[in-house]
């Protein structure tokens, strides 16, 4: 009977050891996805506080006609949303189609009240990646402009 004892210890020992290693693994790529989840924020959306503080995030909108000024490998410009604008820092190059009043997704955090400081700058070629609720005002805007 003790030996019939053992192996039931020894297999509840193992399947013990089985589990706990799958649960930590499930632990860790959850965390790890969730540390790398980057949310996608209009201007509006970012003014009302609704974008993570200390945390890396993307904002989306157009580029403000007007605001964009280089110095160097440093570039200052704005993103709108056509009802808010946030100032934005970014030092590198910019992908060819980046222009005024083109879209621009770019990825990074503020860094400071009303400064978004860009680790990367993503330029569209059209609005068909726009967010549905910046659609009918992209389109009033495109056409006075």
């Amino acid at each position: 009977m003790s030996l019939l004892t053992r192996k039931h210890k020894r297999r509840g020992a193992f399947l013990a050891v089985i589990l706990i290693a799958l649960a930590a693994a499930t632990f860790l790529m959850l965390r790890a996805f969730n540390e790398n989840l980057l949310f996608y924020f209009l201007p509006t959306q970012v003014k009302e506080g609704q974008a993570p503080k200390n945390h890396d995030f993307r904002m989306g909108g157009l580029v403000l006609k007007g605001s964009i000024k280089k110095d160097g490998l440093t570039v200052h410009f704005e993103v709108t949303d056509l009802h808010n604008s946030i100032p934005v820092v970014y030092k590198g190059i910019l992908p060819d189609l980046f222009h005024e009043n083109r879209g621009v997704i770019v990825e990074g955090r503020m860094t400071g009240p009303d400064l978004f400081t860009a680790d990367q700058v993503l330029a569209k070629h059209d609005a068909k990646y726009q967010p549905p609720e910046m659609t009918p005002a992209m389109k009033k805007y495109m056409q006075t402009h």
